[in-house]
């Protein structure tokens, strides 16, 4: 099953959501800012790649992990994606599609926009970074709310509840 964690960018919740799904990142504790910093796609995916399905890794499971940002066309990007899937002989309800933004808080918003609109780098992306150790729990609970509905089990070896 394919798994897709999308945001506005695909340059902050969706690669962090993904990240900790494939272990790459600690389920149980906030990892620190470096390792946030080292995320795949993380404060780096540019505008131009809206759409694209963007190869995280596999999990434990053989579930192929993806992350997408969709920019102001959410609603179209998501039915792009899926009638492209159906397209290619894949069952919609097959397709695991998460939303991240609804884990992202101001400081994400704020910092990723200065670091990913304006190229306010230096200025950005460590508001950015402030602002998603904030919202780790929730997207580690997103991740967790994820696992446990595509009946997989977290890569380091977490019992599916």
């Amino acid at each position: 099953m394919p798994i897709v964690y999308h945001c506005f960018g695909g340059a902050h919740s969706s690669p962090i959501a993904a990240a900790i799904h494939l272990g790459m990142l600690p389920l149980d504790r906030i990892p620190p800012p470096e390792a946030i910093r080292g995320v795949p796609h993380f404060d780096a995916t540019p505008s131009d790649q809206w759409g694209m399905l963007l190869p995280m890794g596999q999990d434990a499971h053989g579930h192929a992990v993806f992350v997408m940002g969709h920019g102001p066309h959410a609603r179209v990007a998501l039915q792009a994606l899926l009638d492209g899937y159906r397209l290619g002989g894949g069952d919609p309800e097959q397709l695991m599609v998460v939303d991240t933004l609804r884990c992202v808080n101001v400081w994400m918003r704020l910092g990723g926009y200065l670091s990913r609109r304006l190229g306010l780098v230096r200025l950005g992306r460590p508001l950015v970074i402030w602002g998603t150790r904030r919202a780790y729990p929730r997207l580690a609970s997103l991740v967790r709310q994820t696992v446990a509905r595509c009946g997989a089990t977290h890569a380091a070896g977490r019992p599916r509840p």
